[in-house]
């Protein structure tokens, strides 16, 4: 009997090692704030990336890849479970992800069929199903759903030492970003131990405010002088819509334009934390390599956001424009011949197309849920990706600055619904085949008006998918009114919050005041 339990325990072992080969291990690291245009692999010369300039020659660049909402809560959000904003629920402003949602999310459907996961960084998201709830709590971090867990609650520290479940490294390691990367070297050590494939998230707080970069990477930006894009400041941006210059990432952020001094500060220490990313990145290869995983290891490199630095006058994130939605998205599979590396793709792809395209690697099916579409079939059968647009949608802030918008390769339309006295809806349609930095609206011009239709159809079709697919809760189903463009200001007004601030203000105030009842 007791030889028959050796045999049984020695198979089972020897089918968890098969089971390990046969699928590939997947590595997700995640940047925060970084725009594709902060990285030498999408044509920028005075930034130094030399990591991921060295996965996307090894692998594939998507060069149009858009996050569907520009703000780090809602992206998770759409990243884990490949679906649309409005159909998660998550923002800040209206809520947390529940938990059935969640459980369809790509790093639960992995352990589930047999991946070891792991989990570090800023998870920058809330799953909870109750009213009360705070992304600085960790009653709402889902710490349970991961096999090994270094993430933190609320926007996590750049200090080590401030992090509970990192704090370990913090003597060689006082920065975060690379604190990381050796966390995820004692992760692939377990995980190879385990037996299994694995599924390692990193979401690094990095380069997000405050702009604290690790001291250690002092000299690589030391002295120098960034140029300013051609679309750089106020004056650049008088063909936008008022709404779009309503909120404060127009009328704030000061930082970019205050001095040509405070400019030039705030370019070294954003691409200095970037800096530290891509540094983090070559830790987690070396790790990779020397645990002898490499070989059968995705790494897939993106980010939640984009960051508009300064163009047209804009800070932080959120607006649809190219700097502030889209960032860089790079995979590496070593399994693809030498011919395809170095590949890049044009056609639009965005963070609706990674928890599907995770999946897919893994040999799992993606839930009929998930909107996004599986990234395999782009890098290897292009033809047969078929995808018109992606749609961008902001549902925070100002009532001013919530809009959608629907863009292609090509061309970007952009509808500003808010309608007042001094303002009315605005649409905008950039030719951002040929005008990346979005100088001229050609809404007016007669040359593109089949173009201008064309896109105004893809835009009401997806209005249509709001109005059937918006979750019920978190005060989502009126963004099937609010953008619709046949929509009245006196249909929409019930649906505007008023002042922002004070909105926001009476949330919090409510929210505290229910978790002190729950306490209690």
């Amino acid at each position: 009997m007791k030889r028959i339990y050796i045999a049984i325990f020695t198979l089972s072992l020897l089918l968890n090692v098969l089971s390990a080969q046969d699928r590939p291990n997947i590595v997700f690291l995640l940047s925060d704030d970084q725009t594709s245009a902060a990285t030498g692999c999408y044509g920028n010369n005075q930034v130094i990336t030399p990591n991921i300039d060295k996965m996307a020659s090894e692998g594939v660049m998507f060069s149009n890849y858009y996050n569907t909402t520009s703000i780090c809560m809602a992206s998770r959000a759409c990243l884990i479970t490949g679906m649309y904003e409005y159909k998660t629920g998550c923002n800040f402003m209206h809520g947390p992800l529940h938990k059935d949602k969640f459980e369809k999310s790509f790093p639960v459907l992995m352990r589930k069929e047999g991946y070891f996961t792991g989990f570090a960084g800023k998870f920058g998201m809330a799953v909870s199903d109750g009213d009360s709830w705070d992304d600085k709590s960790w009653e709402v971090m889902p710490v349970d759903a991961y096999d090994r867990w270094g993430g933190g609650p609320g926007q996590t520290n750049y200090k080590t030492a401030k992090n509970e479940r990192i704090a370990q490294y913090a003597d060689e390691y006082p920065h975060s970003t690379r604190a990381y990367g050796a966390w995820a070297n004692d992760f692939i050590t377990d995980a190879k131990k385990s037996g299994k494939p694995f599924c390692m998230s990193i979401s690094f707080k990095a380069p997000h405010l405050p702009f604290t970069p690790d001291k250690y990477f002092d000299d690589v930006y030391a002295n120098k002088v960034f140029e300013k894009p051609a679309n750089y400041g106020a004056e650049n941006a008088t063909h936008l819509s008022p709404q779009a210059k309503s909120g404060r990432q127009y009328n704030a952020y000061n930082f970019w334009r205050e001095s040509e001094e405070s400019y030039q500060k705030a370019m070294r220490t954003y691409n200095q934390l970037i800096h530290g990313v891509d540094y983090a990145l070559g830790m987690i290869r070396k790790a990779l390599e020397e645990q002898g995983v490499a070989d059968n290891t995705i790494i897939i490199f993106t980010s939640d956001n984009g960051y508009s630095c300064g163009a047209h006058n804009f800070g932080g994130k959120v607006l649809p424009y190219e700097e502030a939605s889209k960032s860089p998205c790079v995979i590496y599979d070593p399994r693809i011949p030498e011919n395809k590396r170095g590949m890049k793709r044009e056609t639009v792809a965005a963070n609706i197309d990674i928890a599907p395209t995770i999946l897919s690697y893994a040999g799992i099916k993606a839930p009929d849920n998930m909107d996004g579409k599986d990234l395999n079939l782009l890098i290897n059968n292009p033809n047969k990706f078929k995808r018109e647009t992606i749609t961008l949608t902001n549902m925070w802030g100002n009532d001013e600055i919530q809009s959608m918008s629907v863009v292609s390769k090509d061309w970007k339309y952009i509808y500003w619904q808010y309608e007042s006295e001094k303002m009315k809806p605005t649409e905008e349609l950039f030719f951002v085949g040929k005008d990346r930095l979005e100088m001229k609206n050609e809404v007016k011009n007669p040359e593109y008006k089949n173009q201008l239709n064309s896109m105004r159809k893809q835009y009401d079709k997806q209005v249509q998918e709001i109005s059937k697919g918006a979750v019920t809760y978190n005060d989502y189903q009126k963004y099937s009114i609010l953008f619709d463009r046949n929509a009245s200001a006196e249909e929409k007004k019930p649906y505007l919050t008023g002042d922002y601030e004070q909105v926001l203000k009476e949330a919090t105030q409510k929210r505290k005041e229910k978790q002190k009842q729950n306490k209690h």
